[in-house]
Formats: C-alpha cells, structure tokens, sequence
C-alpha cells in the first residue's frame, strides 16, 4: 500500500517512508491510498478473536508487505501483554478501559506499536532517528515509555509550561536515556507549531533525520484503529449490541479519525461522538461548516486543550471537505468544566465508577446525544482514555475522595525531574536540536 499527503503535492510513499518521515515534506498528513476493507464474511472470522489477533489482521493490510508477517505478529505481541477490558455501566452504557498499559493511558496504544515499526526501519536504514514530539499529557509518556531502549531512536518531547498533569510530567521528564524533555513557556498548540516548523527547516533536514510520534505520523494512528473494531465486536459477540455508538474524548482528533478508519474498513460501527472541552473548534465547523480554530483555552481536561487540531486535515479529507457528509458519522458536542465535574461525580454516586476527567466529558457527551435522538435507548460506548489516578487534583475537586494511586505512578513521583526549559520561539528549538546532534 502507498501513502500520500493530504496537501496532494508530495509523491507517494511507502509505509516505511511515511513512518519515518512522519508529516509529508508539503506539511501535509500521510492518508493511505485506499482503506483496506474487511468483508462480513472476514469480519465474521474475527468475531471471538484476541484483541491481538484482530489488531495483527488490520496491521497487516496497512503494512503490506514490508515487514514479515511473523515479524509483524511478534512486533503486535510485544506492543500489548495488558488487556483491553470492556466494563458494563448498565444494560446500553459501557465504558473501554485503554488505560492498562504502561504509563496507563490510551497513547500506550499507538506509541508502542509505532516504536517498533520505528526501530525496525531505522535499522534497515541503518539510521539514528530523532522522534519529536509536541504533547499536551499522555503522548509524552506514551513515546517516553515506548521508545525507551528501542535502537536507531532518540525522542525529543515539547511540553508546555504548567499545563499537564503533576503526574504527566513526571512520566515525561523522568524516562532518561534517549528520551530528552523540554518544557516549553507556552501552550499546547506552541508545542505543535514548533514541531510543524522544524520538519519543514530546510536546514534540519540536511543533518538530521525527524519524524513525529504525534498522531500526525500515520503508524501510530493506524494502531488506535485496533481498540475500536475490538470494542465492536466484543459488544456484538457477549450482548448482542451491533453498530454501537462511540463516544470519543477529542483533542488533537487522531482517536476520532482512528474510529473513522475502523468504520470504514467495515467493523460494526453505527456513529461518532466528537467529545470536546471549550476548544470546540471541529464541534462548531459540524454546526456551521465553517472552520475557525480559535487560542486554547485551559480546562479540566487539559489533554484535550487543543484550538487548531492537527488531524481535522484527515477528517477533513476523509469527508471531502464537507461538514454535512462529516455530520452523516460524527455528532460534535462541547461539554464544560461544570458539566464534566457533574459527570464525575454522577457516576461514581450512580455505579460507583471513578473516571477521570477526559472520560467524563466523553460520558456527558453520550448522555446529551441520547437525549437528543429518537429512540433514546442505543448502545453506546466510552472511551477511557486515561487512569483517574493521573488526576488527582480534579478527581480530588469533583468527589472530595482520596483516589488510590498504582504503584507504578507512586514510583515515578519519587524520580527527579529532568526538562530543558524553553521559550515558545522555534528558534530556541533548533538550537537545542544541533546542540544535541553534536553531543557524543
């Protein structure tokens, strides 16, 4: 399979190529040529399966033939040891836990698959990668953690000044060897513009080789794919629910688009709900099909703050540049701080379940979209994107309840932090980029 740009003035890539690269050089996203499609008749076949099973049959399509498939199986095992569970609310509510894995939240998904693909084509090339990346939380931890120790790799992560969770920056800042941290005086989408910036520096390119572990690089969304077409099948096989609702905690949109990559490879999926905070950029283009992203606002469930997201280029695409065909999958609802502290706490009193913010404002979104359509009672799934214990302080606020912590994060705050702080200019970035490539 061949990748192009969303832009339409790179040439066509392989998977390899696209992977390593990650943003095409005319600063578009890689988009697949075609969407692979799974027939009911394959579909069926998968009803039953393992979560890694189903994740190995949609690699495969994506991947083609550059990797060897008992490679590609391994790769697949190694990515994911923990489980996927599906936790039942009441008899048409249930809530995806994807935060099982190692820094307990859903990038663990895509960023250790992507790691992998990473690594083993850096040492086809024969290359030393530098994986930049802008997080606004878990990313940073997800990359941090998957990419340690992976040869061929270095990661440098941005973060923005005292806007992600204690804990997050522990994970991020803490992981040493080739994973570099730098805590930018700024905002999430700072972040994002600098990393844009340094894959288009004609001057980078001629002694460094980037790519991007953000949802932009279009390996680590192909993997977020997997937990959709799981949870579908899963809802199928043990209640009998098909084509579910979705509701989706949205930020930078990759977790959306993911979904909508699942729908159209032909798993059982019925709608999308686009989930935002106050940034509701993508929730007011669906109105009035008019784009005009907006300065981030900070908000409760700041992983999710995010004015101009990068992947709505895909949706976008995907959708031919219409919000009316767009609306046909995806419903766009903005929930607010109050609304997502009411949730919290609604659902603890109610199941006696604790989530965690961004979470939270996906079950709202559900419960307002319910409201609004006709019959009330449709299955509806959440995606959990994070464990309650990375937030502590809002947890804290909304239940006046001590939220036990795992001890793998009760490890990770005893750790010194290590970041290079930094301006928001991009100048400031390439420089610490040359001055890291010319360090032993």
């Amino acid at each position: 399979m061949i990748y192009f740009s969303t832009n339409k003035s790179s040439i066509p890539v392989s998977i390899k190529k696209a992977t390593l690269e990650g943003l095409a050089p005319d600063g578009g996203l890689y988009i697949p040529s075609e969407i692979p499609h799974f027939s009911p008749e394959e579909i069926a076949l998968l009803e039953g399966a393992t979560f890694n099973n189903i994740a190995f049959a949609i690699a495969k399509k994506f991947i083609g033939g550059e990797i060897p498939l008992d490679q590609l199986s391994d790769m697949i095992e190694s990515c994911y040891p923990f489980q996927t569970p599906i936790v039942k609310l009441d008899s048409q509510t249930f809530i995806e836990e994807l935060f099982c894995g190692p820094t307990l939240a859903f990038k663990d998904y895509g960023a250790r698959f992507l790691a992998r693909l990473t690594g083993y084509f850096a040492a086809e090339e024969e290359k030393l990668i530098t994986v930049l990346v802008a997080t606004s939380g878990d990313t940073g931890s997800a990359v941090a953690y998957g990419f340690q120790g992976i040869p061929n790799t270095r990661v440098v992560l941005l973060y923005p000044s005292g806007k992600v969770s204690r804990l997050q920056e522990q994970q991020l800042t803490t992981a040493g060897g080739n994973v570099y941290a730098l805590e930018v005086q700024g905002d999430f989408d700072d972040c994002q513009r600098m990393v844009k910036q340094a894959f288009i520096d004609p001057g980078l390119k001629k002694w460094l080789t980037l790519t991007s572990a953000n949802s932009i690089n279009i390996s680590r969304l192909i993997p977020q794919s997997f937990y959709y077409a799981w949870a579908a099948l899963q809802l199928k096989e043990l209640y009998g629910y098909n084509e579910p609702l979705f509701s989706v905690p949205s930020g930078n949109y990759g977790n959306l688009t993911a979904g909508v990559l699942a729908k159209r490879m032909g798993f059982p999926i019925g709608h999308f709900i686009a989930a935002s905070n106050a940034n509701d950029s993508v929730t007011r283009y669906l109105d009035d099909g008019r784009y005009d992203p907006r300065p981030t606002i900070t908000t409760r469930s700041t992983a999710m703050d995010v004015g101009n997201p990068s992947n709505f280029a895909r949706l976008n695409y995907f959708y031919g540049n219409s919000n009316v065909s767009m609306g046909k999958d995806i419903t766009g609802i903005a929930v607010s701080d109050e609304e997502t502290l009411a949730a919290i706490r609604l659902v603890y009193d109610r199941f006696g379940y604790i989530m965690d913010p961004h979470t939270a404002v996906a079950f709202r979104a559900l419960e307002r979209y319910r409201a609004s359509i006709s019959p009330q009672k449709k299955a509806g799934i959440v995606l959990s994107t994070a464990h309650p214990a990375k937030f502590l302080e809002v947890l804290q606020h909304a239940l006046d309840k001590e939220i036990e912590i795992p001890a793998r994060l009760l490890d990770v705050l005893e750790k010194k932090k290590k970041a290079t702080t930094i301006s928001s200019e991009y100048s400031e970035l390439a420089s610490f980029l040359n001055e890291l490539n010319e360090s032993p």
